[in-house]
């Protein structure tokens, strides 16, 4: 070949080539100068209003910039509520410790921990404001101590500055994304419900179809819809951030994430229980179920288009509703058909919550959830929280006493920048560790960018326009490389250039001053990262451990007390706590778990009706002992007893039918309810 050969170029490739990358890279670019605009603002504000350390609004302009609206919006809100939560919390202990370092240090370092503690408890950004309001009274005590330690007594100023300082940063950053993002997260979450819900139900009338053959294994289609469901929450919060109208309504979506979980439990009684009956006697009974559902649903295809649904929520609604109204007041022969009829009623109810939330989403007249005014949080284990808040409260303490020993003169900001990660990356687990140290990283890149910025085009700079330039040959690169990849070392190190600059209406070029500040932010998460490391999170082995024998211990406690508020719900935030590296088996077991106790908690009140209320307590009393053979065989007798008696033929065979899935949920998982772990 010549050498002309080799260099041969198809120059329609090449800009087809080109162009691909730019539509590529065009999104983070975007957001690298919305992210430089904001910051812009927030600075050329704060200057204007001439606030004292105006850093602090252009550095919450660029944490609170997020890649789309809603998640922005969401972030700065909850931010707002954390700084003026801090706030107050730094007022009140300067007010009660004026002259006591020791004890203002040690009442902080349990604030902080405290913070910590609330924000693993909390979600979303929710655990972000709880995260917040921890290291903002850090950052406040920090200015009040000065180099030598001593309280200056200014904590309320310092808290309105540093308030009035965040919230301008968070309304720039609101107006730059608003004007220039109309946000989609609403239209995201639409897609993905209507995927949700097509894709249930469709598998769902699908092993209705398929009964008597030799069907495929539907239980790893149903752990990835689980997986799927459980992923919805952080989108929700974006959704709920972009429109009051959802905020409003947010009851309906989580009555539609409860209602696919029910229609993903439905299905799964339904598969399990057509796989133990003979050929022929499961398709008979299939048939008659699916005789009583909507031709609409029982006709769709393996892999239907969500975006039919998208177009008619309601009138789909209307649907499901009058399915399971037929399913309910079917007339069956058999306690395995009414069980069938049932649970397929329980997967339409199911669907018909969900496609509530999607006609809101969708802006259709959704039927609103009504509010009972009842804030529950379920805590699914106390254990990493009080792990957390002991990390969080000896990592400010030894910060703080290394600043005592030695007199550094900047290390009252070593301990703020030691408590920001500490707390910030709490809740994230098995993942705190990678994150501190990218925090590291992210920082110790801002720090070089800023003293190349600092001293080697600011001095030459008069104009603000002309130092917005400046900040934006950094700002617009690395927000564009944060948006592209999101690693942490790639997030921090655009947010934190500007605390490092420290840019005011005065620039001071003190070269000593910048680095003590680089060489504080530095080392205090270099602090931070190492208590990661001294004390780990719990693993995530150990942490499902826990949650399996916590749901287990639950169960039991339900099947002697009789009584558990919100039963579907608390088992929902075990399922939602659940590590990612958890096994396909072991979240299969708190699905169990879950189907067990809803059986129980609808078996006692027909048991009763019938005069069998002993019967039935004798039978759970065995599984509450973890001995589901015995309670097996117990089951097996009331049943019989049941179907000796001669009342109302739909009740008795509706508790048979309950009697079938609780013994057939203990025959799948006798291993796990025969446990004898105690929590």
């Amino acid at each position: 070949m010549s050498r002309a050969g080799l260099w041969t170029i198809d120059p329609p490739q090449v800009y087809q080539s080109v162009a691909a990358e730019l539509r590529s890279a065009s999104p983070a670019l975007v957001f690298g100068l919305r992210l430089w605009i904001a910051v812009c603002l927030a600075l050329y504000i704060a200057f204007w209003l001439q606030l004292d350390s105006p850093s602090w609004a252009g550095t919450t302009a660029a944490i609170v910039c997020q890649p789309n609206l809603g998640a922005s919006l969401r972030k700065g809100w909850f931010r707002l509520v954390g700084t003026f939560t801090g706030g107050v919390a730094i007022i009140m202990l300067t007010a009660c410790f004026p002259q006591d370092r020791p004890l203002f240090l040690m009442c902080l370092a349990l604030w902080g921990a405290a913070c910590a503690f609330t924000s693993t408890l909390l979600q979303n950004y929710a655990a972000y404001a709880a995260a917040l309001a921890g290291y903002t009274a850090v950052i406040i005590a920090s200015d009040q101590l000065g180099a030598t330690g001593g309280l200056n007594g200014e904590a309320f100023t310092l808290a309105i500055s540093r308030v009035t300082e965040i919230g301008i940063g968070i309304v720039s950053a609101g107006v730059v994304l608003a004007g220039t993002d109309l946000g989609n997260a609403r239209r995201r979450l639409a897609t993905q419900f209507a995927g949700l819900a097509t894709g249930i139900m469709a598998k769902l009338t699908g092993t209705l179809q398929a009964a008597g053959s030799d069907q495929p294994d539907t239980q790893p289609i149903r752990r990835d819809f689980v997986r799927r469901v459980i992923a919805l929450d952080p989108i929700i919060d974006q959704a709920i951030g972009e429109s009051s109208q959802i905020r409003y309504h947010s009851p309906v979506l989580q009555k539609a994430v409860d209602g696919l979980f029910a229609a993903l439990s439905g299905w799964r009684a339904i598969a399990n229980h057509l796989v133990r009956l003979p050929d022929d006697q499961a398709r008979a009974e299939a048939a008659t179920v699916l005789q009583s559902l909507p031709p609409r649903l029982t006709s769709l295809p393996d892999q239907p288009d969500p975006a039919a649904w998208m177009a008619a929520p309601i009138g789909l609604y209307r649907i499901c509703e009058a399915g399971v109204h037929r399913l309910i007041a079917l007339e069956v022969e058999t306690p395995s058909q009414r069980l069938l009829a049932d649970k397929a009623a329980e997967g339409l109810a199911g669907m018909a919550r969900a496609l509530n939330g999607l006609a809101l989403l969708v802006a259709e007249p959704a039927r609103p959830v009504l509010r009972d005014g009842v804030f529950r949080l379920h805590v699914s284990d106390w254990l990493p929280a009080l792990v957390n808040a002991g990390r969080t409260f000896v990592t400010i303490l030894a910060v703080a006493l290394f600043w005592i020993v030695t007199a550094w003169p900047s290390g009252a900001e070593a301990i703020t920048w030691a408590a920001i990660p500490s707390i910030l990356f709490a809740p994230r687990a098995d993942q705190a560790y990678a994150s501190a140290k990218g925090f590291v990283a992210g920082a110790f890149i801002a720090a070089v960018a800023a003293a190349v910025v600092a001293f080697a085009m600011l001095p030459n700079l008069e104009t603000f326009a002309a130092f917005s330039l400046a900040i934006g040959i950094w700002l617009v690169p690395a927000g564009a490389i944060a948006h592209r990849w999101r690693k942490v070392a790639f997030i921090y190190m655009a947010a934190y250039f500007v605390p490092v600059l420290a840019p005011t209406n005065q620039m001071s070029f003190d070269t000593i001053a910048f680095y003590n500040t680089a060489m504080a932010i530095v080392c205090g998460a270099g602090a931070a990262a190492l208590s990661f490391c001294l004390i780990p999170p719990l693993s995530p082995a150990f942490r499902t451990r826990r949650l399996l024998a916590l749901t287990l211990r639950d169960l039991r406690r339900l099947v002697m007390e009789r009584t558990f508020t919100d039963w579907a719900g608390h088992i929902h935030g075990r399922l939602s706590a659940m590590p990612a590296e958890a096994t396909p088996l072991q979240r299969a077991q708190v699905l169990a778990a879950l189907s067990l106790g809803t059986e129980i908690i609808l078996l006692r009140p027909l048991a009763r009706q019938f005069g069998l209320g002993p019967d039935l307590e004798d039978a759970l009393a065995a599984v509450s002992e973890g001995r589901s053979a015995i309670a097996i065989a117990r089951l097996k007798r009331l049943d019989g007893t049941l179907a000796d008696l001669e009342t109302t033929e739909t009740a008795t065979l509706r508790g048979r039918g309950s009697i079938l899935v609780i013994s057939e949920v203990l025959t799948e998982h006798r291993e796990y309810f025969d446990i004898g772990v105690k929590a």
